[in-house]
């Protein structure tokens, strides 16, 4: 069995159409914070879940004249970006396609401009904090991490609805 092969991907920002525009994309970690804890009569330590670490989304633009990217950056607004990177991934054993969407809400933390010189596309290197984060995988929502409004969705499951209840929320 092979595995389905990400064949051609896009990304969106703002409503702004970057196709052709990213060559090259690193798709945000999902990691979970832990803390190590062992109390009185364990005879180890075990890792506390604490809640996701903070996503990044690193990704690379050619030429300096992509629509909006600037439009955003420093904003006091923590989901101000809206980028959403949307993948065909195809099976080379039957020629199926599983779409697959991710989108991401945050503020560019640096835009790194490069190096430019004749004739170069002057590729730029973008880093996006996420407070927004939601992946759809043949239509299914996957995963969806709203950070300050205090959701965690895992296929379907509210991750955070009895601490909201406890919370008041």
């Amino acid at each position: 069995m092979l595995p389905n092969i990400l064949k051609d991907f896009n990304l969106f920002g703002d409503g702004n159409n970057w196709q052709g525009m990213v060559p090259e994309l690193t798709l945000p970690e999902l990691a979970r914070r832990m803390v190590e804890y062992e109390g009185g009569g364990m005879d180890g330590p075990i890792e506390v879940d604490h809640g996701n670490e903070l996503q990044t989304f690193e990704w690379t633009l050619g030429g300096m004249t992509v629509a909006g990217l600037f439009d955003t950056y420093g904003s006091p607004i923590h989901d101000a970006a809206l980028l959403r990177m949307t993948g065909s991934y195809e099976s080379d054993e039957d020629g199926s396609i599983i779409p697959v969407e991710i989108v991401m809400r945050g503020r560019h933390k640096t835009i790194n401009l490069g190096d430019a010189s004749k004739g170069d596309n002057n590729q730029i290197s973008v880093t996006t904090t996420l407070s927004y984060f939601k992946l759809t995988v043949d239509g299914e929502d996957v995963i969806e991490r709203d950070v300050p409004g205090y959701v965690f969705n895992v296929r379907g499951e509210d991750r955070l609805a009895q601490r909201r209840r406890a919370l008041g929320l």
